[in-house]
């Protein structure tokens, strides 16, 4: 089974006995699911796992349930299996969003307290839009990512004992021993062909065959273009478009959606496409980093909408788009070929794995900054740019901006694949992998006073 950070969270929520119902949100193919079902039997006698998805396509038992009466009645006829009571049943709602109508009812089978719930969703942002009511203190949230590097490199046999050496090196900027780098490198050019999507990647450690991994992406990225197409149809035709055109977007300098491309029609605007960038972003299959006028802490506070990157969820699917079934652009660093996209996509997935909001700065006299997140620990803002080439050190964007006392950097970083690690003034540069510890979850149960 592969290693996933999300677990002990899981297991720690099913242990406390809260009697909230605990959603599992992220995008169709994450590990959802398993992750849930896993943990499930580790706590609970009796688990009842209920795919929406299959109901609604089939017997829609559950189609008409608005009263708890109603669902008690729908999961009788849906199970044969004598249930418990809250300490030892579990009812597992996978797939919520194909009846918004159960989120309203949570709140009612939490107070009655029969049994303990659990429940998955990858379209969350937009069922709870159309949810009549939000049971917000009957639920806590939880947003699941396919692999990042981190678990990638635990499911090839690069143990805990290892990444705990790294994250001390990384502490204190110091470089890690030439062997190892070149073996971190060799992983982290597979993961950017393999990515982190669990079929993928189980794929992979089974035949080492990118051929099999290829067409494992195929068939997902064909799901997810499936799930678009249930909307209406003029908006499943415009999430479709911009869904296709994430991978050349990130070809081109800016790298930010073009508007006018998506119906090949001039003078459309951001707000033209709220509800399609809301599904693309809320179904988790594509993440969303928002320019930034005056990068200052906190960042969310002069975010502009209009200016938006989109990066696919998973580098796999970027490299499977861009080069097919060839992997040496990515292996062999191939000269002609620029590989800044898929750089940028594999630190995206890695900076919003770990819980951090994503942006970048453009100006016109200043140059652009690939991404700014924010340090909760310093009340700073953090600047990354990342580097494919050589010319890791050529960057007159990021070094006008740590000058800036006004944006008040207290650190800024270059990523590239470059193993030295080196610091001038508030710039570093660093290894690209050094990015699994660009953290901002919590890291612990322990309560903060105040």
């Amino acid at each position: 089974m592969l290693y996933r950070k999300i677990e002990p969270i899981i297991n720690s929520y099913f242990k406390s006995g809260s009697d909230k119902v605990l959603i599992v949100t992220g995008a169709r193919q994450t590990g959802k699911s398993y992750i849930i079902r896993h943990c499930a039997a580790q706590y609970f006698k009796n688990v009842v796992e209920i795919n929406l998805i299959e109901d609604a396509e089939g017997p829609r038992l559950f189609d008409k349930v608005r009263t708890t009466d109603d669902f008690y009645m729908a999961l009788a006829a849906f199970t044969s299996k004598q249930l418990g009571s809250f300490s030892d049943t579990l009812i597992f709602l996978d797939e919520i969003q194909e009846y918004p109508q159960l989120f309203t009812l949570i709140k009612f089978l939490r107070e009655e307290g029969r049994y303990r719930y659990v429940a998955s969703g990858s379209l969350l942002g937009v069922t709870l839009k159309k949810s009549a009511s939000i049971p917000l203190g009957s639920i806590d949230i939880l947003k699941m990512y396919p692999l990042d590097f981190e678990e990638f490199l635990i499911a090839n046999d690069f143990g805990e004992p290892a990444i705990k050496a790294m994250r001390e090196n990384f502490k204190s900027m110091t470089s890690m021993p030439e062997g190892i780098h070149q073996r971190l490198m060799d992983l982290y050019k597979r993961y950017l062909l393999v990515g982190g999507l669990p079929e993928a990647v189980n794929k992979f450690l089974e035949t080492r065959d990118l051929i099999q991994v290829r067409a494992v992406q195929q068939t997902i990225a064909e799901l997810y273009r499936l799930d678009a197409s249930k909307y209406d149809r003029e908006h499943s035709l415009k999430i479709g478009r911009i869904y296709s055109l994430i991978p050349s977007n990130m070809e081109n300098k800016k790298k930010r959606v073009v508007y006018k491309d998506i119906e090949n029609r001039s003078g459309k605007r951001s707000a033209d496409y709220d509800e399609e960038m809301e599904y693309l972003v809320s179904s988790g299959i594509a993440l969303e980093v928002k320019a930034i006028s005056n990068p200052k802490f906190p960042l969310v506070e002069t975010e502009q909408k209009n200016l938006l990157k989109l990066y696919l969820n998973d580098p796999g699917l970027l490299t499977s788009a861009l080069y097919r079934n060839n992997p040496v652009p990515v292996l062999n660093n191939e000269s002609g070929i620029n590989l800044g996209s898929v750089y940028e996509c594999a630190v995206a997935c890695q900076l919003a794995a770990n819980d951090n909001s994503l942006f970048y700065y453009d100006n016109r006299s200043r140059g652009e900054v690939d991404f700014l997140i924010d340090d909760y620990s310093t009340l700073s803002v953090v600047p990354i740019e990342v580097k494919s080439g050589k010319d890791y050190k050529r960057h007159v964007a990021i070094s006008r901006f740590v000058l800036n006392e006004e944006y008040g950097v207290r650190q800024a970083y270059v990523i590239s694949n470059n193993r030295e690690v080196e610091c001038d003034g508030k710039i570093c540069y660093i290894p690209i992998y050094y990015t699994i510890f660009f953290d901002n979850r919590l890291q612990s149960n322990n309560p903060i006073l105040i």
